[in-house]
């Protein structure tokens, strides 16, 4: 008598972004409207949204021109969840694997990549956010998007954070490595660039930048010593104070030191506007101005094998947990505002 495989559905989020010129604002008014991004009630913050997205569609469609007219998020989402299931196919085959994508802020959002869920009837859910590094601005509104959403079968557990994951720092060391290497291994300051944060989201115990602190020391090991490298971040928005030191200063102080400069995207994981756009034209144009003697970057890790795989290890090792918990070690007490304190 044959039995039947039970189902497991993984459910990859992100940020999302648009999939054409006319998608542009209403992706900026559901990112403004995220009460994780601008902390008001829902009567002022909608309005506020409405009025920032139509400030910034301008410009923001032009960066987006740069791309093709869209982002190439989703499609790299995608390709990241044919290889997560190829590979957990294959290490869990007592199990019927299927992996989906849900979007934040734009489609295929929470409540579409939901129905599908509950359509598949899953015995078991692992949600797995591709923030590696865990923020309330990133993974806890994705997954209380999710949680608002889904109301299907199947017992869930959430992967809160990654950051130490060793397949996401070897595959970070490796593209650092290929990149510096194909350069013919000149002498460069390493940047890891992550996405900035408002101070004051910091204050009030978001992990993230000791996270992307954690991140970096782990790939700065496996490339070894002699390195120099330095944290920045980049993408600031708005008049608030916010993490740093910027990547723009970081060129500018390496421009000072005559050092050429090789780019990690150390807290993005697919090729999207903050990449192809701000490190790729206008960090470059930047590097040229101030007199940066070489510009280097190295590329998201995507599909790379060490990347899926630390992934896929991830998400098997989520499976006899429940609730919300780190892949890894967690946080300090300190910070008071990690997945899984938010969790519990």
């Amino acid at each position: 008598m044959s039995q039947t495989r039970s189902r497991l559905a993984v459910v990859l989020f992100n940020l999302g972004g648009p999939d054409g010129p006319g998608a542009v604002r209403p992706f900026l008014e559901n990112l403004f409207a995220d009460p994780a991004i601008i902390a008001l009630p829902w009567l002022l913050r909608k309005p506020v949204a409405i009025l920032i997205a139509a400030l910034r569609a301008p410009s923001a469609r032009a960066n987006y021109a740069v791309m093709g007219g869209a982002s190439p998020l989703l499609a790299q989402t995608t390709e990241q969840a044919a290889a997560l299931q190829a590979v957990l196919a294959r290490r869990v085959p007592d199990a019927e694997v299927e992996v989906f994508v849900a979007m934040r802020h734009w489609r295929p959002m929470s409540r579409e990549t939901a129905e599908a869920v509950r359509r598949f009837a899953p015995d078991q859910i692992v949600l797995a956010p591709l923030y590696p590094q865990f923020s309330t601005t990133t993974t806890a509104s994705s997954l209380a998007a999710w949680k608002a959403a889904y109301d299907g079968p199947g017992e869930s557990r959430a992967i809160c954070c990654w950051y130490d994951n060793t397949g996401l720092a070897r595959a970070h060391a490796d593209a650092i490595l290929d990149t510096w290497e194909t350069a013919g291994r000149p002498p460069v300051r390493l940047l890891f660039s992550a996405h900035g944060l408002p101070r004051s989201v910091v204050a009030g115990g978001d992990p993230y930048p000791w996270q992307i602190e954690a991140t970096c020391a782990a790939v700065a090991a496996l490339l070894g010593p002699g390195w120099d490298w330095r944290i920045c971040y980049q993408s600031r928005v708005g008049p608030m104070e916010w993490l740093g030191p910027s990547t723009l200063e970081a060129l500018r102080e390496a421009a000072k030191e005559n050092i050429g400069v090789l780019i990690d995207p150390i807290s993005f994981v697919s090729e999207h506007v903050e990449t192809l756009v701000e490190l790729d034209r206008d960090y470059a144009d930047l590097a040229r101005r101030v007199g940066l003697p070489l510009y280097l970057r190295a590329p998201a890790v995507r599909t790379a094998p060490a990347f899926i795989d630390g992934l896929a290890a991830a998400v098997i090792r989520a499976l006899p947990r429940s609730g919300a918990q780190p892949d890894g070690a967690p946080c300090p007490a300190a910070l008071s505002r990690c997945g899984r304190c938010a969790a519990a």
